[in-house]
Order: structure tokens, then sequence, then C-alpha cells
């Protein structure tokens, strides 16, 4: 990503007043086009964006993880679920 801002203020004045093209800001700056575009829509670099919310994988499978738990609470000790997975 593009993010050093006194280039980026650079190129956006040089674009915006008509100094110097789109075409030639992409050559002389050897940016991509998309890069342009994103330079003359912010005034600074967006940062990552996520496209969606991150979901946990483990949801679907609490309710079933909650009972085994609970069950495990009623047998001897040394027969419960431990948290050690296999390594």
């Amino acid at each position: 990503m593009f993010t050093d801002m006194q280039k980026w203020a650079k190129i956006r004045r040089r674009v915006l007043t008509g100094q110097i093209s789109n075409r030639g800001a992409c050559r002389e700056y050897d940016i991509h086009w998309e890069t342009l575009g994103k330079i003359l829509t912010f005034i600074e670099p967006p940062g990552y964006r996520l496209s969606q919310p991150r979901g946990s994988k483990i949801d679907p499978y609490m309710s079933i993880i909650e009972e085994i738990l609970k069950s495990d609470k009623k047998v001897h000790r040394k027969q419960r679920h431990t948290a050690q997975g296999e390594i």
C-alpha cells in the first residue's frame, strides 16, 4: 500500500491542479491507476479495511462444548476432557 504522505500530497496536488495527467502521474511515480484513484479520492491513505467482519469458527460448536464440560463435572477427575490437544 502506498503510504508516503509527502508523495501522496504531492501527487494529489499535481493531478488536481492539472499540472500532470492521471496517466502521466502513474507513469512518473510508478503507481497503478487504482492506487491513483485512491489518492484522488482520499485526503490521506485510508489504511486496511475489512470487507466483512470476522466471525468465530467455534461459535457453531459452543453448545456442544458446554454440554461436554457440564457432563465432565459429573465424572471422575481422570475421566474429564482437558484443554491439551494432540501434538
